[in-house]
């Protein structure tokens, strides 16, 4: 994920939630991808982005990602990524990058250059799955076709140097914000994971409805992540027969919201009175991620020739 600051609830139903799903059963690797944010990162971003990573990691664990279970680093504090993505630049066509999605808009290198930054991401871990929605499915297939065409050119006796990676489809459908359309910090309609009860309550009142179309109002789509069927149909009833006013139809949405971030809020407010264990649990992952990155690229390098491994 790249360093965005603090989290909205957008992001934790739609990526965090599953993540944490994921840590019984894999070996994970969720990393911070502060070089993929300078690719479109306005300049004035750029001083602020140590306190993004912080903001972001803090609330990864708030969440209930557990470094415990699951590895968690810093992208830029791993050059293997940046040594892999330039070999794999060397042997892939260039045309493979300009048939992706997008590839017509990208006005720098870093922005056309940016999946086969991403396949080196997943390839120099060895990930077996990548938990992405299908959307995504584009940069799996792309990623998988430079590690069976490197494999192919320079594997030895048939046995692979990269591993080819599998889609893991993941629930990531989007979290409608205040007014309906997705939730983004950026259209100012997000509620982000550790807001206080207080802000939670004066957003949500001063969200934009629609009395008496609950179809066509943001505030009734959000309640259906955080409400029963019976009650988000009962609201919808009332609201259509005029039986209830929209502040009263807000008040279950506040108070599920503020319940489910009791818990976020809690072990969010323990790591940040506590801000250089975030920074040391970042170094113990990123020590782990660096012995994976390094016996990687010593097969690599060996399968290339280049030199003493």
């Amino acid at each position: 994920m790249r360093p965005m600051g603090a989290l909205h609830l957008g992001h934790y139903h739609g990526v965090l939630k599953n993540w944490v799903r994921l840590q019984p059963d894999h070996d994970c690797f969720f990393f911070v991808a502060d070089w993929h944010a300078l690719t479109d990162a306005p300049q004035s971003d750029e001083p602020r982005l140590e306190a993004h990573i912080y903001d972001m990691v803090v609330d990864w664990l708030a969440a209930g990602i557990d470094p415990a279970r699951s590895t968690l680093f810093l992208q830029s504090r791993l050059p293997e990524h940046a040594e892999l993505f330039t070999l794999l630049g060397m042997v892939t066509p260039q045309t493979w990058l300009r048939e992706l999605p997008g590839a017509a808009e990208a006005g720098t290198f870093g922005q056309l250059a940016y999946p086969l930054l991403q396949a080196a991401d997943i390839l120099i871990h060895r990930a077996d799955f990548v938990p992405v929605a299908e959307d995504q499915e584009p940069l799996i297939e792309l990623t998988r076709r430079i590690a069976h065409h490197f494999n192919g050119a320079h594997g030895e006796a048939g046995v692979p140097v990269l591993t080819e990676p599998r889609l893991l489809v993941t629930n990531t459908g989007y979290l409608p914000g205040l007014d309906g359309r997705k939730m983004s910090s950026r259209a100012g309609n997000a509620i982000a994971m550790r807001d206080t009860p207080e802000v939670v309550t004066t957003k949500v009142r001063a969200a934009p409805t629609t009395p008496g179309m609950p179809a066509q109002c943001g505030v009734f789509a959000l309640q259906h992540t955080y409400l029963d069927a019976a009650t988000h149909q009962e609201l919808g009833r009332r609201c259509t027969e005029g039986a209830a006013d929209c502040l009263s139809c807000k008040q279950p949405l506040i108070e599920a919201i503020v319940r489910e971030q009791a818990p976020i809020r809690a072990r969010a407010d323990a790591y940040l009175a506590q801000p250089k264990q975030v920074q040391w649990l970042l170094e113990l992952g990123t020590e782990r991620a660096r012995g994976v990155a390094r016996e990687t690229m010593k097969h690599v390098r060996r399968a290339l020739h280049l030199g003493p491994h």
